[in-house]
């Protein structure tokens, strides 16, 4: 999850050799936006493109191997499907989404998250500490909240337990047919009405 905190070392050399191998692996528009404080999900966002849907596979494949070998678990892949230009990979503090030229005209993530600070993909020791924008309302969400709780946690209501559903779910059914009998409830055992 995004803190407002700088990024641990660990994360910016993981991001080092990211942009290298992307870099290696002939990615086009190579970007990193620093969304720390402004994004709840990520703390970067790396925007590059290919030139094709197999490119675009290589790349991906080779964003993989690096997390792989820094032993990051990647919290889920999408691909709008071959043919869709667009493939992204979720790796908590890192998220890398790979374009065709069209998609990425298309979905425009550099303009979406203008509010980022870009990232100099030469001097990637240099990274802010939060992007620019939110650092006011941070610091105001931060006197707004009462003493002994986080900005984070005061800001958003907690949500309210839903409640416990009353059925129970069905067996997997055997393919055998039940009986008028068979198919009653019985109470759990050692719960009290």
């Amino acid at each position: 999850m995004a803190t407002a905190s700088a990024p641990d070392s660990q994360t910016i050399a993981l991001l080092r050799n990211l942009i290298k191998a992307l870099e290696d692996k002939k990615a086009e528009q190579l970007k990193v936006l620093s969304v720390t404080g402004i994004s709840d999900i990520t703390d970067f966002l790396v925007l590059a493109t290919g030139n094709s849907e197999p490119h675009l596979r290589a790349l991906r494949i080779e964003a993989e191997k690096i997390l792989d070998a820094a032993k990051v678990p990647i919290a889920g892949m999408e691909q709008g499907g071959y043919g869709s230009g667009w493939t992204v990979v979720d790796a908590y503090q890192i998220m890398v989404h790979f374009f065709t030229p069209e998609q990425r005209e298309n979905y425009a993530l550099d303009k979406l998250w203008r509010d980022a600070a870009v990232v100099d993909l030469n001097n990637l020791g240099a990274l802010p500490k939060v992007a620019k924008a939110p650092k006011a309302k941070a610091a105001k969400a931060a006197k707004a909240a009462p003493k002994g709780k986080s900005a984070a946690k005061s800001a958003k209501p907690a949500a309210k337990p839903k409640a416990a559903a009353k059925k129970k779910p069905s067996a997997p059914s055997t393919g055998k047919a039940k009986s008028g009998a068979a198919k009653a409830k019985k109470p759990a055992a050692g719960k009290k009405k």
